[in-house]
């Protein structure tokens, strides 16, 4: 192998809290070499994040972190922050996995690429922004000229993330470390920016450290792999090999957690649960000084959808292109026109008050398993929380007795609903959310993206606790999702939406293995293609 870019010894990184140290990462070896990249693999929780960050001199205050890490032959663990200055944005960079809380929310995002181009290689601010527009092109986020004068939150997570990478690659870096850089982009976005690394690896010999739970881009995208559990490396190899003949148990449990299996189909006489025609969602933008006519965006436009007792539907598309203001429409969420029936009862022409008593049967389960739980309630009162609206005259007691009954169907133990949110881990805090949907009895659910933000062992998990729960209730679902293997192994029907138009639809094996739309194909081609341009096989 060439010499090392980057030779790390012995690294170990330790927390000082109260009551004592975490040891989060325990003698990490680690070598990449020019024009290589190294996959860093492993569970939340198992040091991959924390060894990056020491790296990169990053950890937070409570930490210290002993060993070596050279850079190019230099000593930089340890090195005072001016010194380090002097390389880190320029010859040595890193993608962090939250762009939100890294972006400056008061600067615009043109501003904040601009910045290290001044500040590395000298350029005029003219000039700095000319650049920025063009690395902004080229990580994908469309109208730059205009993108460029946005603040953070004004962007899409996936463009926040995208402008992340921009700002990463503003000074072609010798080494780059990705923490999780794609979780929050959809396929075809992640196809490009993969494409974009993998041509520079082979342009400029960027070597890279890629951290993921997501083993379809490690098999595709990494040189070799390194599996961490509980802060130490259990096993590392080629990919190719590591893949193909894993020697530890928990590398094989993480390959073995990929989605897979195929869902039965629903009986072909179950009753229909929602028939859903012509939806659409406009929303209007508010009218410029000088401007005539009120701008919109047509969000949804003449969706139908149907949906059978035991039957699950999948959404997918990229941002942008209507999935859940779809879902949110069919639960009646946002104002919509067209027509949405559950079961026999017509929704459209109902109020507030005629719909209450049907959000019992049409439920939502979010995203976000962090956002979603109110921090002030302990679990328990959130599972029981609809019980307090749509059951009015049980017992406190009756609702804790029906909340640990809850609580065993999702497979977690019953003490803890007396814990709150932060207690709990991201999985756990998903089967919450769903614990909070299912006590309700419902017959539809809306699911938007309910395992994007966990690891493939947990993801698979929660899929198998969706498929189990919808067996024994006969549940209706609506999927929404950017992962296209989850949505193989869960979904009966496939529904693909692009500028909120359904551009195909069709039964999910046809769908994945005979798309017929351009727009699906190239889906589907960026879900599952084996190497991305620029990939040196691993042997």
């Amino acid at each position: 192998m060439a010499a090392a870019l980057l030779a790390v010894r012995n690294l170990d990184v330790r927390f000082r809290v109260s009551g004592g140290e975490v040891h989060a990462v325990n003698g990490l070896d680690l070598d990449v070499a020019r024009g290589e990249t190294v996959a860093i693999v492993g569970e939340s929780g198992s040091g991959k994040t924390q060894a990056a960050l020491a790296i990169m001199g990053l950890i937070a205050a409570n930490g210290y972190a002993s060993g070596s890490v050279r850079f190019q032959g230099e000593e930089i663990l340890g090195l005072p922050a001016r010194d380090l200055n002097r390389i880190r944005g320029s010859r040595l960079s890193m993608i962090f996995q939250e762009p939100m809380t890294s972006l400056d929310p008061l600067f615009k995002v043109g501003k904040q690429i601009a910045l290290p181009l001044m500040q590395h290689q000298g350029l005029s601010r003219a000039a700095a922004r000319r650049r920025a527009i063009e690395l902004l092109a080229e990580v994908g986020i469309e109208r730059p000229e205009a993108r460029v004068d946005a603040y953070p939150h004004e962007l899409s997570g996936g463009q926040r993330q995208r402008v992340m990478i921009a700002m990463a690659l503003a000074n072609s870096p010798e080494l780059l470390i990705a923490d999780e850089p794609t979780t929050a982009l959809d396929v075809t976005v992640q196809a490009r920016i993969l494409a974009l690394l993998a041509d520079l690896k082979q342009q400029l010999g960027l070597g890279m450290i890629f951290i993921t739970h997501d083993l379809g881009l490690v098999r595709r995208f990494a040189d070799r792999a390194v599996v961490m559990r509980a802060g130490a490396v259990v096993e590392q190899g080629p990919t190719r090999v590591l893949f193909a003949a894993p020697s530890h148990a928990y590398t094989r449990m993480l390959i073995e957690a990929e989605p897979g299996g195929r869902k039965p189909p629903p009986e072909p006489t179950a009753p229909l649960v929602l028939d859903a025609r012509k939806v659409s969602v406009t929303f209007w933008l508010r009218r410029g000084l000088l401007r005539s006519g009120r701008p919109a965006i047509h969000a949804v436009d003449g969706v139908d959808l149907q949906v059978r007792r035991g039957e699950t539907v999948g959404v997918v598309g990229e941002s942008g292109s209507g999935k859940s203001t779809l879902g949110r429409a069919l639960l009646r969420l946002v104002p919509a026109a067209g027509s949405i029936s559950l079961e026999d009862r017509a929704l459209m022409p109902l109020d507030r008050g005629a719909l209450r008593p049907l959000r019992r049967h049409m439920q939502l389960v979010f995203q976000d398993p962090y956002g979603s739980l109110s921090p002030r309630l302990t679990a328990g009162e959130i599972v029981t929380e609809g019980l307090l609206v749509h059951e009015r005259g049980l017992s406190r007691a009756e609702r804790d007795r029906r909340a640990a009954a809850a609580f065993e169907e999702m497979q977690l133990d019953p003490a803890t609903r007396h814990r709150f949110p932060h207690e709990f881990s991201g999985g756990q805090r998903q089967r919450i959310a769903i614990a909070r949907a299912m006590i309700l009895q419902p017959k539809l659910v809306v699911l938007d993206e309910p395992t994007s933000a966990l690891d493939r062992s947990v993801q698979k998990e929660i899929v198998e606790l969706l498929a189990r729960l919808q067996a024994a209730h006969g549940l209706a679902y609506v999927f929404i999702s950017h992962d296209l293997a989850v949505v193989r192994a869960l979904a009966d029907r496939v529904m693909v939406m692009r500028h909120g138009r359904v551009v195909e639809t069709g039964q999910t094996e046809d769908i994945v293995g005979r798309p017929q739309h351009p727009y699906t194909r190239e889906l589907i081609l960026a879900a599952f293609s084996p190497v991305p341009s620029g990939r040196t096989e691993a042997t």
